[in-house]
């Protein structure tokens, strides 16, 4: 039976030595400090992330909106100006051949009757920005400057 007692004890003893080790050491508690404030990093992070994602999906909805409202605002400038100056040329007429289709109020899509791409975009590099001339050989210096 003392062998029993001192078993207990040893594991009483065992099991507050742990205890008061881990209180009183400094590391410890720094460790769960640390710990703490990673945990409060991460659930900052991720809520910011909330956010940003609802500031994001808000925003599409907003922006969608407003092309609609944009649409809705040119088709009807482009009506009325031709209701209300029907004899203006169409040169001078800003709406005259740039009046998008209705929207098809299934799709929610607007399709544009122009087809053509704009005319600020160019063929190539145009050296505009450049600040050196672009050199012009002829075909015979073409053929000697691939050789050599």
């Amino acid at each position: 039976m003392p062998w029993i007692y001192a078993i207990v004890g040893l594991l009483i003893g065992a099991v507050l030595g742990v205890i008061i080790c881990r209180l009183t050491t400094p590391d410890y508690k720094k460790q769960k400090s640390v710990q703490k404030e990673l945990d409060a990093a991460k659930y900052s992070l991720e809520q910011q992330r909330q956010e940003l994602t609802d500031h994001f999906a808000q925003t599409a909805e907003m922006l969608e909106t407003l092309g609609k409202d944009y649409t809705k605002l040119y088709q009807h400038m482009a009506k009325t100006s031709s209701e209300l100056l029907p004899n203006l040329p169409d040169q001078d007429n800003p709406f005259a051949n740039k009046i998008p289709q209705k929207i098809d109020e299934s799709q929610d899509t607007v399709e544009n009757s122009i087809e053509q791409a704009p005319k600020d975009y160019a063929s190539g590099s145009t050296g505009l920005l450049k600040e050196h001339q672009k050199e012009i050989i002829d075909s015979a210096e073409v053929v000697t400057a691939k050789a050599s």
